[in-house]
């Protein structure tokens, strides 16, 4: 095959599809997605088939080692999309449903790729990911003569052959899927509406067959008979009605132009989710206006079936000038205006270099926040669960950056980075994989409340949304009912709680919408100074960057302050806190900055005249601040030996080396750790690299670590 030819790519592919699967599934991965491919040459079949409850909306591959993509095809309805990072993106509007199956052809530039994939939902939600191995063609058996079986002879049409269409629901202009069982072996069939032919297919060799067509736009909305006949005119039908399709509108429907989502006021660094309404099939355009007479931006989008457009989220550049801004929506008929207004009252301003970022990339936030002033930074994944966090001291010129690295496993969705200095907070939010949604998010102006004193809540989340708030109490119970709040155009609200009757203890609010929500804790009547107190750490020494637990116990329902200090006597931080009903404490929000002094480290706890203090010592550096370790790993047919790297103590983003004897180094791989300090992951075994003793070099932002290990 003449490797730089586009038609033996396809002819390649083609042969491919028609030749059965000889799967090769990881043992490590794929309990519910099973993905298997077979190779010819360069030329790889890869076969997702859906074995989970989920629907499956999107496949995400990519090579490992210097294995390189040239050229991908798909089948009819998927799209594919080879990204910056190597990594191709096969989507769909209709999804692979349970017990379902797809196929994708792809070239690479050398024979029997390893292919790292993930399977995504239409949520864009990870359901699984795994590794498949390329397996090699059986050799085929050439005959003089095909042999003719019962099968092929007077049985094309078998009593037992049945046949199913998907979706069980079709409508007129969409693409179905057709699959059916127990047909005769390799055998033509053509498949029609009533007497309309759409199409042929053919079965494999044992009577199965999965094929794509579309219904015509043309075809009438009423029951029909899907058919597929023999070339004897033997059939077997189906009895469906066709339904006009979400895409029919009452041509007498007439929706007006609106829109939502402007806020009166907006900052720097928020971000526009600006939506509305029109007639079906328009084309919607907005201009934004400066406060010179400028128009700084044109974006331009489409109505959906139903009369809903939205424009993906705009961000304001943290150089916007101040002002009044005036923004123009028009459908070609009609145009109407909305004005907002860009304030400066915001003392933290972070934003994300991108809205999206791509698995494998860096997720990079600039910005500015009070000059010499430390300011904490926590990084959130869509599930809420910390994946990086630092105590930074920001310069004379206020400027802020911090990054995250991902990796191709690295969960997709919506990350909250949230910026606390002095009582500034602010929350931050990009998108990886996908655009950024805003979770709801929730802050008392204080702690602790008088019974006779009224709460108020600030909430944030997406523009004049309504959510929902409810009040637990000391018992776990709730207090009255749940209460709806709309937010303002700008995505922001308040609440006050009157406390009369509230008992003293320790209460939880909780505001939700949909399937997100957020809890925040407050105390009513607490005192201070109620018994001693004794307060300790989890462990003595700490290095740079370490969080610390901090347990103690005292009187039930106490009111504290905990101080950390650093060994110059500077308070680095303050957190006010309490006691449960059992006198006991925990408190987990402190950090060691990455910068810290090295030295003698003090955090006092006091409630009233009752104080406690423990010191903890902070290491410049730590022969055991960083662990590596190197385990034999699986043997992968048709790509070679594995080796698992392990890390421990791990800080941000860890860079490694894999070094030869004479210093060579031959591999470079950069991965980030957890919010534990640790990394797993498999390092396949270059072919062509000699037996003997290497050095693994592992660095992150403030230790190294290595080790050896041996290749036989």
């Amino acid at each position: 095959m003449n490797k730089s030819s586009t038609r033996g790519i396809f002819l390649s592919v083609a042969f491919l599809f028609s030749i059965a699967l000889i799967s090769f599934t990881s043992n490590v991965y794929a309990e519910e997605i099973s993905v298997s491919s077979i190779a010819l040459e360069e030329t790889s079949i890869i076969e997702l088939k859906n074995n989970s409850d989920e629907e499956v909306n999107t496949l995400r591959i990519w090579l490992g080692g210097d294995f390189n993509f040239k050229s991908f095809k798909t089948e009819k309805g998927w799209t594919g999309e080879k990204n910056s990072q190597g990594v191709i993106i096969f989507t769909s509007s209709e999804s692979i449903k349970p017990g379902e199956s797809v196929k994708f052809g792809v070239k690479t530039d050398k024979s029997n790729p390893g292919i790292n994939w993930k399977a995504l939902d239409n949520k864009n939600t990870q359901i699984d990911t795994g590794l498949t191995i390329a397996k090699g063609l059986p050799a085929i058996i050439k005959n003089s003569e095909p042999k003719q079986s019962a099968d092929n002879t007077n049985q094309s049409m078998k009593e037992d052959a049945v046949f199913r269409i998907i979706p069980e629901k079709p409508n007129v202009g969409s693409s179905i899927r057709i699959t059916g069982d127990n047909f005769a072996s390799s055998q033509e069939y053509d498949f029609y509406i009533d007497t309309k032919k759409l199409g042929s297919f053919t079965t494999d060799n044992n009577g199965h067959f999965m094929t794509t067509m579309k219904i015509p736009k043309d075809q009438e909305a009423k029951r029909v008979d899907f058919k597929i006949k023999d070339k004897e005119g033997q059939e077997k039908k189906l009895s469906i009605r066709i339904g006009e399709g979400e895409n029919r509108i009452a041509d007498s429907e007439n929706i007006p132009l609106t829109i939502k989502g402007l806020p009166d006021e907006i900052h720097r660094g928020d971000f526009l989710e600006i939506s509305g309404t029109a007639d079906p099939g328009s084309g919607i355009k907005i201009e934004i206006e400066a406060p010179d007479g400028e128009i700084i931006r044109t974006r331009t989008t489409e109505t959906d079936s139903k009369g809903n457009w939205k424009l993906e989220p705009l961000l304001v550049p943290l150089d916007r000038p101040f002002g009044k801004y005036i923004g123009t929506i028009s459908d070609g008929k009609q145009s109407i205006t909305g004005t907002w207004e860009i304030s400066s009252d915001k003392k933290i301003i972070i934003t994300p270099i991108n809205l999206k970022f791509e698995p494998g990339e860096k997720m990079k936030f600039n910005g500015t926040a009070i000059p010499n002033k430390s300011i904490e930074i926590i990084l959130e994944d869509p599930l809420g669960k910390e994946v990086i966090s630092d105590i930074i001291q920001i310069d004379d010129t206020g400027k802020v950056e911090f990054e995250f690295s991902t990796t191709q496993n690295t969960p997709e969705g919506t990350y909250t980075l949230i910026a606390t200095q002095e009582k500034e907070k602010e929350f931050t939010y990009a998108g990886l994989g996908q655009l950024p949604s805003i979770p709801v998010n929730i802050e008392f102006d204080k702690l602790n409340y008088k019974s006779s004193e009224t709460a108020v809540i600030s909430i944030s989340g997406k523009g004049s949304e309504i959510i929902n708030l409810l009040i637990i109490d000391p018992s776990d119970k709730p207090k009255g009912e749940a209460v709806s709040i709309q937010l303002q155009p700008d995505g922001r609200g308040s609440h006050s709680i009157d406390l009369s009757g509230f008992s003293s203890g320790v209460y939880n609010a909780v505001v939700s919408k949909g399937n997100a929500q957020s809890t925040e804790t407050f105390t009513v009547g607490l005192q201070i100074g109620s018994g001693e107190i004794q307060i300790n750490t989890t462990k003595l020494d700490y290095h740079p960057g370490d969080s610390i637990l901090v347990l103690g116990d005292t009187g039930s329902n106490v009111l504290l302050t905990l101080t950390l200090i650093d060994p110059n006597g500077e308070e680095v931080k303050v957190r006010e806190t309490f006691s449960n009903k059992n006198g006991k404490i925990s408190e987990d929000s402190f950090r060691i900055p990455s910068d810290a002094i090295p030295g003698m480290w003090t955090i006092k706890a006091k409630s009233g005249s009752n104080f406690d203090n423990v010191e903890i010592e902070v290491l410049a550096t730590s022969t055991e601040g960083m662990v590596v370790l190197v385990e034999d790993g699986p043997n992968y047919p048709g790509v070679g030996k594995s080796k698992n790297i392990i890390v421990h103590g791990g800080q941000q983003t860890v860079s490694i080396e894999i070094i030869a004897e004479d210093d060579e180094i031959i591999d470079k791989l950069s991965f980030p750790a957890s919010a534990q300090g640790e990394i797993k992951q498999p390092w396949i075994i270059p072919k062509d690299t000699e037996p003997g003793t290497y050095t693994i070099r592992v660095e992150d932002a403030f230790n190294t670590a290595e080790s050896t290990f041996q290749i036989q």
